[in-house]
């Protein structure tokens, strides 16, 4: 099993700033639905809160070929 390193900052409410060992992001919404911007891509979470059910669409900043 590796290491993982992960540590999020409460900027203002609703809006994140996530630190891990692969890089800086930003998060905002609310409960049930965030957008996360990183210098991957975006990525939209929605989800049914308390359950663990949720749906994930990322949008790369990468061009497809």
């Amino acid at each position: 099993m590796g290491f993982r390193f992960f540590k999020r900052v409460n900027i203002l409410p609703g809006i994140y700033l996530n630190l891990s060992k692969s890089g800086i992001s930003i998060s905002f919404g609310i409960t049930g639905a965030k957008t996360t911007i990183s210098k991957k891509g975006i990525r939209k979470t929605f989800g049914l809160p308390g359950t663990g059910v949720f749906y994930v669409i990322h949008k790369s900043w990468k061009k497809k070929k």
